[in-house]
């Protein structure tokens, strides 16, 4: 009776699981099939029918009659450096409030992590008026500043909750062996929170591609814009004569981020259960 029982729930589970993961799925199917299809395709089949072949001329036109290019190369610049910042401050103030540990260190942490309750539009209007008089809108540093102040939190409450579980005879042993403050954080606890970093680097990729509210402020010039304005663009122009290129765009869109996650998945969970876990 019992193993009936637990077969019905095991079952009912996978029943539940295999219908989230279709909801998840299919949309992003849905997108990839209609921009395989020719135009004759979209406009004579269901959606749901498979093309018949793989045409990729709506990828051409994408790129060729779009800024598609540009705005994928706007967001990987600000991407990347926003992340490398991140890291490079985070990390550090992490080492220093869970193993320095100076005066007051807990009090640091507390007033970090109130910028998590802080909305981001809450300071849209004081940075515009900032990086209006200061001229640094339609640049990358305009994009930059925000999302690694809106990231930093995170960051060093991820970096924070795995440094804590490194045990201090360890560091000991090491300044026991010579090593400075540096070297310790550079060749041992570094190293250790690997996992934790493809977390952080992970968790602001996906927040920074898809951000739209700040580029969408700061950024005027076309040149200039990030991959979510342009495809706003995009979608706004094209879309009602050209859905093929108009899903294409979709699709080189989502690309980076379903790679990372499929390449990366399990360092972003065991990063996130070591960060998260704080005595």
């Amino acid at each position: 009776m019992t193993t009936k029982l637990g077969r019905k729930t095991r079952g009912l589970v996978y029943a539940i699981i295999a219908v989230f993961v279709l909801v998840q799925i299919y949309p992003i199917l849905w997108v990839t099939l209609s921009s395989l299809k020719s135009p004759d395709e979209l406009a004579d089949t269901l959606a749901y029918q498979l093309p018949k072949g793989l045409y990729l001329g709506n990828y051409v036109r994408a790129f060729a009659t779009s800024g598609l290019l540009r705005y994928l190369i706007n967001s990987t610049i600000v991407a990347v450096l926003t992340i490398l910042v991140t890291v490079m401050v985070g990390a550090p103030a992490a080492f220093a409030i869970e193993k320095l540990r100076f005066r007051g260190a807990d009090k640091v942490l507390s007033y970090l992590l109130v910028g998590l309750l802080v909305p981001s539009f809450a300071a849209l209007l004081p940075l515009f008026e900032v990086f209006n008089k200061i001229g640094i809108t339609d640049t990358y540093l305009a994009l930059i500043i925000p999302q690694l102040a809106f990231n930093l939190p995170m960051c060093v409450y991820l970096y924070a909750g795995f440094m804590k579980e490194i045990p201090d005879s360890l560091l000991e042993a090491a300044r026991i062996d010579g090593a400075g403050t540096w070297q310790i954080f550079s060749k041992i606890v570094m190293p250790l929170s690997r996992n934790t970093t493809v977390t952080v680097a992970t968790y602001n990729f996906v927040f920074i591609w898809n951000e739209f509210v700040f580029a969408n402020t700061f950024m005027v010039r076309s040149d200039m814009k990030t991959l979510p304005i342009g495809l706003n663009d995009f979608v706004g122009m094209y879309g009602q004569t050209d859905l093929g290129a108009t899903y294409s765009a979709i699709v080189v869109s989502m690309i980076p981020t379903l790679i990372l996650y499929f390449f990366l998945n399990r360092q972003v969970i065991s990063g996130m259960v070591a960060g998260a876990v704080r005595g």
